[in-house]
């Protein structure tokens, strides 16, 4: 084997355990945190869906807006003189 590779097994050290208090706390964590997000979710979905359809209404309202811009645009811009 190589040196390098001898040397870097012999500086690591053995895997220690885990107390049981730690892997329960850990354990415990991620699943309340699995829960707030999901209660996080549900509460915001609505809310975002709402948005959505005020920003559609909206996106509606300004393209119709810009139609009859250029309706009158192009009606202003017609003259005998073309």
């Amino acid at each position: 084997m190589t040196g390098s590779l001898c040397l870097s097994r012999s500086i690591m050290a053995p895997p220690v355990a885990v107390s049981p208090l730690i892997k329960t706390a850990r354990w415990s964590a991620l699943l309340i945190g699995m829960l707030y997000g999901k209660q996080r979710f549900d509460h915001l979905k609505p809310i975002a869906e709402e948005e959505r359809k005020v920003e559609e209404a909206e996106k509606k309202l300004r393209e119709e807006q810009e139609r009859i811009y250029k309706q009158l645009s192009e009606a202003s811009s017609d003259t005998i003189l073309k």
